[in-house]
């Protein structure tokens, strides 16, 4: 009973990363494609290979979810709790093509399943939710504002003599390259949520000791998971966060992904499990308000935002009814 329960946790997880790869491709590759330098077909080809890669490159995100959170070890079905949470929430939002995160609808759904199997608030890391959760996700939508604002308004000086043509030409080719940066760097943070999730179902089955990290064959079904669901495609969050926000051009778009790359990447060095659509729609934002801050689509963002804050709450409350529902058929 315990390795099914285990292996219905992993098929869980990874196909919650698959269903992450597909939410959250827009948030490597819509500016790419809103400003039309490359095909959604190109963009998302693209992004898969390098959410692949970057899923590999560090494990530090996944050992804070695996044992930075949560106290200890839970019971397999409080972990399939917590994955059905975000899944369902991850879901609902595509459905509605609203970028909400899916990092945090994970963490939400561990947290709220936590509680109620232990009937405590004791279980919880709160200290670890706060530095690693909390801060983070208030703390890195600003500094990718500001530094989207902060890029954009240095290109606007560097370019004011620059023709349009000339502007278009270069940063329609610089913006592969940032688009490139920003799916690798995606695939290093969000890759590594379910590689914790899995490890922490291993812990907790008494097959691996957190000590020795994250196992290999973990971060790869995970890498793969997230290519695959990238492949996919989320074309109803791409046209959210690249043409109904704000109209871009290929300049406004390499200052999005390359200002959304720096704090992504230095979050994952940090072992922080950020929310890489709340960064690049927080960029995009920083972008269009160095023009002018009427460019930017508030009513767009006034949703986008109340997405954020409803998730960690909602998917407590769907983890914590999950696992009371699940707790009592499993006695």
């Amino acid at each position: 009973m315990l390795n099914l329960m285990l292996i219905v946790v992993i098929l869980i997880a990874l196909t919650f990363d698959l269903i992450n790869g597909f939410h959250d491709t827009a948030n490597a590759i819509a500016t790419s494609v809103s400003t039309r330098v490359l095909t959604p077909r190109m963009a998302i080809i693209m992004a898969a290979c390098l959410n692949f890669v970057g899923a590999l490159v560090s494990t530090g995100v996944a050992q804070t979810i695996s044992h930075g959170l949560v106290y200890g070890e839970l019971e397999q079905y409080v972990i399939i709790s917590a994955l059905l949470a975000a899944i369902v929430w991850d879901l609902i939002t595509w459905y509605l093509g609203i970028p909400s995160s899916s990092s945090h609808a994970l963490i939400g759904g561990l947290v709220g399943s936590s509680v109620v199997y232990a009937a405590s608030l004791d279980k919880v890391i709160w200290s670890g939710v706060l530095e690693k959760v909390i801060i983070p996700l208030l703390t890195s939508p600003l500094i990718g504002f500001f530094i989207g604002y902060l890029i954009m308004s240095g290109l606007y000086r560097l370019l004011k003599k620059a023709s349009p043509t000339f502007v278009n030409k270069w940063f329609s080719k610089l913006q592969i390259v940032s688009a490139a940066i920003m799916a690798f760097a995606h695939g290093s943070n969000d890759a590594q949520k379910s590689m914790g999730i899995i490890t922490l179902s291993l812990v907790s089955a008494g097959m691996w000791d957190k000590t020795h990290g994250i196992p290999i064959w973990v971060k790869l079904a995970c890498a793969i998971a997230m290519a695959l669901g990238t492949s996919l495609g989320g074309r109803k969050i791409i046209k959210t966060i690249g043409l109904n926000m704000i109209k871009l051009q290929p300049v406004g778009g390499f200052a999005a992904e390359t200002g959304s790359a720096i704090v992504i990447l230095t979050m994952t060095a940090l072992r922080a499990p950020v929310s890489t659509t709340h960064v690049i729609t927080a960029s995009i934002m920083g972008v269009g308000a160095s023009k002018r801050f009427s460019a930017v689509r508030w009513s767009v963002v006034k949703n986008i935002i109340t997405s954020w804050i409803v998730t960690i709450p909602a998917t407590m409350l769907l983890g914590a009814g999950i696992t009371y529902i699940l707790k009592f058929f499993m006695g």
